[in-house]
């Protein structure tokens, strides 16, 4: 091992859309599912119905961080999410599922 890599980030690069993965995963792992991600999208069809403004990051991000550790333990991809996963990476998957699930929302579901 060099000394350089002790100091200098190793960029992990895994072949695959990481953020996309994550919302993939969130939606289709049946016990992230029914603990974190129905539960936090049932609060936001409720605020959405009660005319309240959301916030996306308050409301969505413990749940994204919870998606991201179980996501890393369960394929066994790093130690530490921010080995793998950015802010901006983060941001992503807030506002892709923020936008999927609105148009769901909107559609009736989440009763």
């Amino acid at each position: 091992m060099r000394i350089d890599e002790f100091t200098v980030p190793q960029e992990t690069n895994l072949g695959f859309d990481v953020v996309d993965d994550v919302c993939v995963f969130m939606r289709n792992d049946p016990v992230f599912y029914r603990k974190s991600f129905f539960p936090t999208m049932s609060k936001i069809a409720d605020m959405h119905r009660n005319g309240k403004e959301i916030n996306a990051n308050e409301c969505m991000g413990s749940m994204v961080e919870n998606g991201i550790n179980s996501y890393c333990k369960k394929f066994k991809i790093a130690p530490i999410p921010d080995e793998v996963f950015t802010q901006d990476d983060r941001t992503g998957i807030i506002d892709k599922i923020f936008s999927e699930e609105m148009e769901s929302i909107k559609g009736g579901d989440y009763k």
